[in-house]
């Protein structure tokens, strides 16, 4: 149970939980105008396929010493962007930044080709065949030396010659089925609330695009489609306590955020414990804990209702309650998600009279907002579970029955004016 190595020619910008074996074929450093230093180096796979990687300057000290030309690794976590180098030294259209998260192992890697070089053919440059972007080995003599501009302060030695060409030869992890513990119409029994209005009880329902122009910590409601893997210096578990804390991007259209998937939504999609599941990786030759195991996978593209708590300090959300099951979905998509078009008069009638609802409740107990153990209701088969993170009024503990008949608004469907 750990994760598969990547092909170099595969890597693209879909995540940032890349497994790469490859050599060290070339490291160097680079100072800016500001005096700014930061590393690149080109690595290659089995295949010989290369691509050039970036460590920005705030990670220097930790690999500077490290990396070493011609070595072979494993590199875990990257994030992956496009090439946009002055000067690129390989084909690849992507380019690998290490984050915080980015772990590298040395290790013997018998297949991989020595360091070598690419010679560029002097008849294909002459005719035009190379990139004006691209650093190309070649192998020639010098002939002549046509200019030298001096060393002036602040300039580097320029020299320009001519060479003579002296022409030397030289896979898909299957989705398994979510275990359930309860059906989702255990939720609503006996309650005048629906599970959809008891979802987005005391809730902004908002759509991921209005995320960004949240100034203060809110409750809201949302629908999205889990995307890939945030990977942090942290990891996808607690260490000391083994519990699941796993940062996913997810994505509505053109918009995308960063939610925090606590223990309880993560063990009840992927059925099993962290425990169980770094031991297995453990017992398979894997003690990085920064490696994310390719069973974790279950948890994306999956669409989603979520109830989360955005905190825009720390431009994320942390998941409250999820649901999977599609009619549950639509329905919150449809009637409830307010849209970016709609006037603040029309919003402002979809939200629910917190003081009425909170006149009707008094008697409710109320639990605390970071409290780790919520209850979990799941839906059948592969259908997700909805998980409480605990909030103003905690509806299993005391009862729906207790509500006034202050239910949710749904949302109002405008008749364009005669």
């Amino acid at each position: 149970m750990s994760r598969k190595v990547d092909s170099v020619k595969d890597i693209n910008d879909s995540k940032e939980t890349w497994r790469l074996a490859v050599r060290i074929m070339d490291v160097w450093s680079v100072v800016n105008n500001k005096g700014i230093e930061h590393l690149e180096m080109i690595v290659m796979d089995s295949l010989g396929d290369r691509i050039q990687v970036l460590i920005r300057h705030d990670h220097l000290l930790k690999w500077k010493e490290v990396i070493k030309e011609n070595m072979t690794c494993i590199i875990n976590n990257g994030s992956v962007y496009n090439n946009d180098f002055q000067w690129k030294v390989c084909d690849h259209s992507k380019k690998i930044v290490f984050l915080g998260g980015t772990t590298m192992k040395a290790i013997e890697l018998q297949n991989i080709p020595p360091k070598g070089y690419f010679f560029k053919d002097f008849g294909e440059i002459l005719q035009g065949k190379c990139k004006t972007d691209r650093l190309e080995d070649i192998i020639g003599a010098v002939s002549e030396i046509n200019h030298i501009q001096s060393n002036t302060p602040g300039k580097k030695v320029v020299v320009s010659v001519v060479l003579k060409d002296l022409k030397l030869s030289t896979n898909e992890q299957k989705e398994k089925p979510t275990q359930s513990a309860k059906s989702l119409s255990n939720w609503s029994g006996g309650s005048q609330y629906s599970p959809v209005e008891r979802f987005v009880h005391n809730a902004k329902c908002m759509s991921l695009s209005q995320f960004c122009k949240i100034k203060h910590e809110t409750l809201c409601v949302t629908v999205a489609t889990t995307l890939k893997f945030a990977v942090s210096k942290y990891g996808w578990f607690y260490y000391g306590c083994t519990r699941y804390k796993i940062e996913i991007y997810v994505s509505n259209g053109e918009s995308k955020y960063r939610f925090v998937f606590w223990d309880s939504e993560c063990a009840a999609i992927l059925g099993t414990i962290v425990e169980f599941m770094y031991n297995s990786m453990v017992e398979n030759g894997e003690d990085d804990p920064m490696v994310y195991p390719d069973e974790l996978e279950m948890l994306l593209n999956k669409k989603m209702a979520f109830r989360v708590k955005v905190q825009p300090t720390f431009s994320q959300a942390s998941v409250w309650k999820l649901c999977d099951h599609e009619a549950f979905v639509k329905e919150i998509e449809n009637d409830y998600i307010v849209e970016d078009n709609q006037s603040k008069t029309e919003y402002a009638k979809l939200v629910p009279n917190k003081e009425n609802l909170e006149t009707s409740v008094q008697t409710l107990s109320a639990s605390g907002e970071n409290d780790p153990e919520s209850i979990i209701l799941m839906t059948p088969a592969k259908d997700v579970v909805i998980a409480d993170k605990g909030e103003e009024v905690d509806f299993e503990a005391s009862g729906a029955t207790q509500l006034s008949g202050t239910k949710p608004s749904k949302k109002l469907k405008i008749e364009p004016s005669s």
